[in-house]
């Protein structure tokens, strides 16, 4: 794989690398450079906790105990004095509590402050010569007793000293390892990234039998993976379903067009000077037209409602009348080719609020796709229901039934369960996918009910808040 300092193997290397240089130069900066300064405050704040101990607890009996166990347990040493002398003083036969007590300088300031009106105060003592330094709290106790804390802030040099080797041996420790190491996570990381890539490519050139590896342990990356291998699949449905469209439209336009030529070539030729055979072969070139029409208009109407230019035009109609209007149009069917319509419903009339005329392209082309798929009995049910929440509406064959598996793509256009495209006894193949747009637009909830062998029953919801009921008549 070929690097460059933009690809995120080398990006994530760097950031890695990076980051354990920041927190070396963290460590450096605060163990060997601020160390001397954080020392002396770590102390000062010590010594000021100490005189609070000392101050609340003057006059206790074990007082002389507590400053005994602060001197052993915090280096800090502790005297009592008043104007006459020292009172008590923290020390044991190994040393003296004030290293420095004979120091006229200590000497000064302790006089200085026994007989100020200060309640507290802090100093730095120097001894050049032993290159020490002593910080001295002095506290007043009360009218007379005065306490003075003391403790040693001498340079730790030998400590830097040592921190500086052992901090320069963790650095080159510690930048092999980031390298190594950052190395190492920046391709563990950035691999499954690069096969996600490769693979959307072959995507991208329309190769479907690409598969997008979800097993890289990192759940944001498995989820990405996931998404496009869904992606994938929708893209390769979509694409069938587009071969299919072009042959199926292409079928459907192919087939009156060839018979209107064929006609119209007989009728020219052969049967122009027979009335009777030269109607019949023109009725057959106007079915054919209207067929053409029939499904130009549908392509057209699809187009309209999946581009969102259509408008609904609602109006208060009879849902009940509309059906039974348009079941009576079928009348032919009964009488030609022995089709039994039923219609089933609880009110003589319902009135709702929605779109007449696509309300009524959904009943023509749900019967007629119940038509073209009925059993050998012919017969085709609708059944409107009013319920107190909405009201019903199913059209219902008796026909082979529709698989799991297809169910949810038989509102596609021209979507087929066989995958054997016949042209349609009636519609244009279409008609379905019309339906579902037109269901989208009125915000109704659709569905089908199907069993292999026992027929489909399609159905779909009104709202009650999208319709005006009166009552039996």
């Amino acid at each position: 794989m070929k690097l460059n300092h933009k690809s995120l193997t080398v990006k994530i290397w760097l950031f890695l690398t990076l980051f354990s240089i920041i927190i070396i130069a963290f460590l450096w900066f605060f163990q060997v450079i601020f160390i001397d300064t954080y020392y002396e405050w770590y102390k000062t704040k010590e010594i000021n906790v100490m005189a609070k101990i000392t101050k609340n607890n003057y006059n206790k009996d074990n007082f002389e105990s507590i400053l005994d166990e602060i001197y052993y347990k915090r280096g800090v040493c502790i005297e009592i004095d008043n104007i006459d002398g020292i009172i008590y003083s923290t020390n044991n036969m190994y040393r003296s509590c004030l290293v420095e007590k004979n120091n006229p300088l200590i000497t000064y300031y302790k006089n200085q402050f026994m007989t100020g009106n200060e309640n507290n105060i802090t100093y730095k003592i120097v001894n050049s010569a032993l290159k020490s330094e002593t910080l001295v709290y002095g506290l007043k106790l009360d009218d007379n007793v005065f306490a003075f804390l003391n403790t040693s802030i001498d340079p730790i040099d030998s400590t830097i000293v040592i921190l500086k080797n052992q901090l320069m041996i963790v650095t080159v420790i510690v930048l092999l390892l980031a390298l190594i190491i950052g190395a190492y996570i920046s391709k563990k990381l950035s691999k499954p990234i690069t096969a996600l890539n490769k693979s959307a490519k072959k995507l991208a050139n329309g190769d479907y039998t690409v598969r997008f590896d979800n097993n890289s342990n990192i759940d944001e990356i498995d989820e990405l993976a996931d998404t496009l291998n869904y992606t994938k699949e929708q893209l390769s449905k979509t694409d069938e379903l587009r071969r299919e469209l072009m042959a199926n439209v292409s079928h459907d336009l192919k087939t009156p067009l060839t018979m209107i030529k064929a006609y119209s070539e007989m009728v020219r030729d052969i049967s122009y000077k027979s009335k009777k055979k030269r109607e019949e072969h023109l009725n057959i070139i106007i079915e054919e037209v209207d067929r053409l029409n029939l499904l130009v208009n549908d392509i057209l109407d699809l187009s309209s409602m999946q581009s969102n230019i259509t408008v609904l035009n609602r109006e208060d109609f009879d849902l009940i009348e509309l059906i039974r209007t348009i079941l009576n149009r079928y009348k032919i069917y009964t009488i030609t080719e022995h089709y039994i319509f039923n219609f089933e419903t609880n009110k003589d009339q319902i009135i709702i609020h929605a779109d007449k005329k696509k309300m009524e392209q959904v009943i023509y082309n749900l019967i007629n796709n119940a038509i073209n798929y009925t059993g050998e009995d012919n017969t085709v049910t609708v059944r409107v229901t009013d319920n107190k929440k909405n009201i019903k509406v199913e059209i219902i064959d008796t026909g082979k039934g529709i698989s799991d598996e297809d169910i949810s793509h038989i509102w596609d256009k021209y979507y087929k369960s066989d995958k054997t495209h016949k042209r349609n006894k009636i519609g244009t193949g279409i008609g379905l996918s019309i339906v579902k747009n037109i269901f989208v637009l009125h915000d109704y909830e659709y569905g089908v009910i199907s069993k292999k062998n026992q027929g489909s029953n399609f159905y779909f919801y009104i709202k009650k808040d999208n319709k005006k009921e009166t009552p039996n008549k």
